[in-house]
């Protein structure tokens, strides 16, 4: 464990993320069935499960807060103090029992969000961070990198439908031009190696607040800037992210300017 003491809000988040990795790991070598929601996404009893589990410790310990969930959706979500939990963040991935999936924990207070967990239980990686207090990867303090050439740079991409077909494509291929290496490790997985100093950026599109809320604040407590694809501050309405050590991120959005979510 690390010498930063979380506080009794990070600490259930952690509690909760460990109830949750025991039951994604209990469905994922065993046997779940598959069914598509409304926007065509999968969804398993393991997300059910997991975010029922999540949202009861929650609660049960600050029942005063709101609570946004994927499966369940907003309960008092005009709250001071609002949870965003994707209790499985890469379904499709659980479901083709490849180990990219995540449980992912944030707390928004009065807009700003103040602390995350990202856990990759199938991959050995818990992350978590408050605001103010550093970064934090399996017990070590993690920042990013200080590289400062885009030629020296590793860029990873995600979800790059939409922008194959916009403007997008040709702003991102400025990246891909100018970089040491472009990989594709997607959902949680590159953000824990950017804040981590092992990649300098990550380019994504089709996000949603769920999907990134922890793991914006777990970059920029690694010293790392967040924002969206036209340099806008992470909300409730993010679509697309721009993540990246500071030295580059500033270049980067440069050349991505103007993308329309």
């Amino acid at each position: 464990m690390s010498d930063h003491t979380p506080s009794i809000e990070l600490a259930t988040a952690l509690k909760a993320a460990d109830v949750a990795a025991k039951i994604s790991e209990n469905y994922y070598r065993g046997d779940f069935q598959v069914t598509t929601k409304e926007d065509m996404t999968p969804v398993t009893q393991a997300d059910i499960d997991c975010e029922r589990a999540i949202r009861d410790i929650i609660l049960e310990a600050f029942p005063e807060h709101g609570f946004y969930g994927e499966e369940s959706g907003k309960t008092r979500a005009d709250a001071d103090n609002l949870w965003l939990v994707d209790p499985i963040d890469g379904t499709k991935a659980f479901v083709r029992q490849y180990p990219f999936f995540s449980t992912q924990i944030a707390l928004m207070r009065k807009g700003e969000i103040i602390l995350g967990v990202s856990s990759g239980a199938m991959l050995g990686e818990l992350a978590w961070a408050e605001r103010g207090s550093g970064a934090w990867l399996n017990g070590q303090r993690i920042s990013v990198s200080d590289i400062d050439d885009p030629s020296l740079a590793a860029v990873s991409t995600g979800n790059l439908k939409s922008l194959a077909t916009s403007d997008g494509w040709e702003k991102l291929g400025k990246i891909v031009a100018t970089s040491d290496r472009i990989r594709g490790y997607g959902d949680f997985y590159h953000y824990h190696l950017l804040a981590a100093g092992k990649i300098e950026a990550v380019v994504e599109s089709d996000v949603n607040i769920l999907d990134i809320a922890a793991l914006s604040v777990i970059v920029t407590e690694a010293g790392g800037l967040f924002t969206d694809l036209n340099g806008a501050p992470i909300s409730l309405e993010t679509r697309s992210v721009l993540a990246a050590n500071p030295a580059l991120h500033a270049k980067y959005l440069h050349l991505l300017r103007g993308y329309i979510d």
